[in-house]
């Protein structure tokens, strides 16, 4: 998997349609540009002084009442494709991990004291928020992350780490993935079925560990 660009500009990308304490879920319109893949970090700001970060950890695209007649229609058209993936409004939910929240200018590992409310906007974090948000402590966030059994933990931690640093190689910090590669492991010391997972993730990006 290759790390993907992320823009020196936030970008809004959808909003949020229901959240708990732990994640939410943000619609957005599937054939928009600069959609965050798996594994980005973003963010939501709920008011001048507070905003929640997370981390996309699931995507998914659903169907409508065209979209059934099209795909049992035979000898489709390419330009008919084209225009349903690419050109209607067809909905896509994704579904965000909460990581921890910045309030007043001070940044949090913890889970945010309250979750956005509905509508708010989602954004991409720009390289410079990824560096800050994920040297800030000593990776106090994985855990959110890696209680998250009911998605894919592994493809989502390995996608994060590699677009991570690729940011902090950005700003001049070679080694972060490494570092982070050893307090996963740490965490994981107890759980050897999740951490060989992880760790075989791992080995499938172009990090160098």
């Amino acid at each position: 998997m290759s790390a993907i660009p992320q823009s020196a500009t936030p970008l809004e990308i959808g909003r949020m349609l229901r959240a708990d304490t732990t994640r939410c879920v943000v619609g957005c319109r599937a054939g928009q540009p600069h959609l965050p893949p798996l594994g980005s970090l973003v963010r939501l700001p709920v008011d001048e002084t507070y905003q929640v970060y997370g981390v996309v950890a699931d995507i998914q695209v659903f169907d409508d009442g065209l979209t059934r007649q099209v795909v049992i229609s035979p000898n489709l058209d390419p330009s008919v494709i084209l225009d349903n993936q690419y050109n209607r409004n067809l909905p896509l939910e994704i579904g965000v991990l909460f990581v921890g929240y910045e309030q007043n200018g001070r940044l949090s590992h913890l889970l945010p004291p309250r979750p956005p409310l509905v509508l708010h906007v989602l954004y991409t974090c720009t390289p410079a928020e990824v560096r800050r948000f994920t040297a800030h402590g000593r990776f106090g966030y994985f855990r959110h992350l890696l209680r998250a059994t009911d998605q894919p933990l592994a493809e989502v931690v390995a996608a994060h780490l590699q677009q991570a640093q690729a940011c902090h190689a950005q700003g001049g910090n070679p080694h972060w993935a490494r570092e982070a590669a050893r307090e996963l492991i740490t965490l994981l010391r107890d759980d050897y079925a999740t951490l060989a997972t992880v760790l075989s993730a791992l080995a499938d990006t172009e990090l160098d560990l």
